[in-house]
């Protein structure tokens, strides 16, 4: 039998380290050859980790949220044959193991005391039954259930009126009166317990509390969130939307299942109509889409519009990214969107598609309120937040009619966006949505 260790993988380029968020395995499994033994976590990006051999698992290197360096041991096995360690560790616990068997000795048995002379028998003490106990032997009102399930308490009605009006259940109160019997001095002591553990209710409190560590993506997300929001100061502009004709359009063109070219197309969301008006929008206001170095000073503004499209999964949020959304039409913007939020569910997106945004777009779906505030996805300097659609009442002029509106959001980095640019932007794509054919025209 031999011992094989295996080392945490460059797991991507330019990657030093990474953190351990998962287990699959345990000290004493058996796993076989790529068997997945661990997951571990960079840049938002989840990678496995398989076993190159069979064996049995003698040592785990690292705990769930520990950042593991690149080459670091991570897992120790025993395998039949040499496996590929020589000397060290495991030749050292070899010989360990044969020096504590050679030394062992059996521990002698303890002396055994001598008996202690045996007491002279005290004489029970008599009770008078005539005497009833002191006060302060009666029963305790501590208790928590003084009698069992379905018994009356005993209790005057001045008592069961008192404990009514301070919410007691007398259920829970032990009397100290005859056949327990429960008095004022009782309900006294209960309530100078403090807080009651049961009342009238049946509700009780609870003090139990959980400690959940934050690692993973979670802590990936908590760490983004921080940072972007120690470092740029965010102006939030909300704007109200009538999407009554796009809409209409949308089902309009969903009829359509196939395009000139006979390819099946794919659903139409408000999503691919709002990254084509955000495509135009920018066009005019290119320093939209751009990174801030703040560290170095510098505005990175960039031609290629990559939308980034925060996405909440099972593990917690993030931001797949279709790139190139210049180059995109309505229909080939809503078939990337589809595989990149099926990829992040899953958890099968790479590190290529979860990064690279220039400006990102954020929605909750019929989940997003009224108005919300947008953290920007830092070093990005604008986020366009998409808010629940609703049918409201709309003056037309002359009468309420029936409109489909809903509220954009938008959060701007202020050190680099003036609110007068970010208004202009929302408002190019408010024009836009509020008249869905522009969306077409060249």
């Amino acid at each position: 039998m031999g011992e094989y260790v295996i080392k945490l993988p460059d797991v991507g380029e330019g990657v030093a380290e990474a953190e351990l968020v998962e287990w699959h395995v345990k000290i004493g499994d058996l796993v076989r050859e790529d068997a997945v033994l661990a997951a571990v976590m960079t840049d938002k990006a989840t990678v496995e980790i398989p076993s190159p051999v069979d064996g049995e698992i003698l040592w785990l290197g690292a705990e769930i949220g520990d950042t593991v360096a690149i080459g670091s041991p991570i897992v120790r096995l025993k395998v039949a044959g040499e496996g590929n360690v020589r000397g060290g560790a495991a030749e050292v616990a070899s010989k360990a193991e044969a020096t504590a068997k050679a030394v062992e000795v059996k521990p002698e048995p303890a002396p055994i005391a001598p008996k202690a002379a045996p007491k002279a028998a005290e004489p029970p003490a008599k009770a008078s039954p005539s005497v009833a106990a002191p006060k302060s032997a009666r029963p305790s009102s501590v208790a928590g259930a003084p009698r069992p399930e379905g018994e009356k308490p005993l209790a005057s009605p001045a008592v069961r009126l008192r404990a009514k009006e301070a919410g007691i259940d007398l259920r829970q109160v032990a009397g100290s009166g005859p056949a327990g019997r429960i008095s004022h001095e009782d309900i006294e002591a209960f309530l100078a317990r403090g807080p009651q553990l049961a009342r009238a209710t049946g509700l009780a409190p609870k003090d139990g509390v959980e400690d959940i560590k934050v690692v993973g993506l979670r802590r990936k997300i908590a760490e983004k969130m921080s940072l972007a929001k120690s470092r740029i100061p965010h102006i939030t502009y909300v704007e109200e939307i009538d999407v009554t004709a796009l809409e209409e359009l949308r089902a309009t063109l969903n009829k359509e299942k196939r395009g000139t070219k006979g390819a099946e197309r794919p659903k139409l969301t408000l999503l691919p109509f709002l990254m084509r008006a955000m495509v135009k929008a920018i066009a005019d206001q290119p320093n939209l889409n751009a990174l801030f170095d703040d560290e170095a000073g510098v505005i990175h503004q960039h031609e290629g519009i990559h939308i980034g499209i925060a996405a909440q999964t099972p593990t917690g949020l993030v931001v797949p990214v279709v790139k190139h959304a210049e180059a995109r039409d309505i229909w080939d913007c809503a078939a990337e969107v589809n595989r990149l939020a099926e990829a992040a569910k899953s958890g099968t997106a790479s590190r290529e598609e979860l990064s690279g945004s220039t400006i990102t777009i954020t929605s909750l779906g019929a989940m997003g309120g009224v108005a919300t505030t947008p953290v920007i996805n830092h070093p990005e300097v604008a986020i366009v937040g998409v808010n629940k659609m609703m049918v409201r009442p709309v003056w037309d002029g002359t009468q309420f009619i029936p409109r489909k509106m809903m509220n954009l959001s938008s959060s701007f980095d202020h050190r680099v966006i003036d609110g007068w640019d970010a208004a202009v932007f929302v408002q190019r794509i408010k024009a836009l949505l509020e008249t869905p054919a522009l969306i077409f025209v060249d």
